[in-house]
């Protein structure tokens, strides 16, 4: 029993968070106990990732913390800028923008490294953007509009600079 409980704990806070993964209940509770929702955490690790002929060098969130913050409270989002989230498992996804004070975009990758939807982010709202597929294992953010601007859709390979998403990630252990 203890362990069930040890366990759960890591996976509710994953749930609930800020230009991340979010849950619509109780994010706010949930987030101050960690203590890191009163500012923008540091510059994460980055890989190059590729997505056709573009070229991001995207921040890795992988710890549940860094997935969790995601891009709080981050101002002067650049054309650069991107973070791109490893979910660990299949699942329909969901992020959030609260304490977000700039509109993002959000593509939901699947397993395979193709983008399989791209959605526009409101700065500061609460409700969270569900992915429609329940297999979202990466999701990738960049400053609002980039996908477009880039043309860059749905059905474009997602690759790292160790080769496809999967082996970079998913066979890491």
């Amino acid at each position: 029993m203890k362990y069930l409980s040890l366990l759960s704990l890591p996976l509710a806070a994953l749930l609930f968070a800020g230009c991340g993964k979010a849950s619509p209940s109780a994010p706010a509770k949930v987030a101050e106990v960690h203590g890191y929702l009163d500012h923008a955490q540091p510059k994460l690790r980055t890989m190059k990732i590729y997505l056709g002929a573009e070229t991001l060098d995207a921040e890795l969130a992988l710890s549940d913390q860094e997935i969790e913050t995601g891009m709080m409270f981050r101002t002067n989002i650049l054309e650069t800028d991107a973070m791109l989230f490893d979910l660990r498992y299949p699942q329909r996804a969901g992020f959030w923008m609260k304490n977000c004070p700039e509109s993002i975009s959000v593509a939901y990758i699947t397993t395979d490294g193709v983008i399989q939807e791209i959605h526009h982010l409101e700065k500061e709202d609460t409700n969270t953007v569900f992915s429609a597929r329940n297999d979202i294992v990466f999701a990738l953010e960049t400053k609002d509009g980039w996908f477009g601007r880039h043309h860059i859709g749905t059905g474009t390979l997602v690759t790292t600079e160790r080769g496809s998403l999967a082996n970079t990630f998913l066979r890491r252990q």
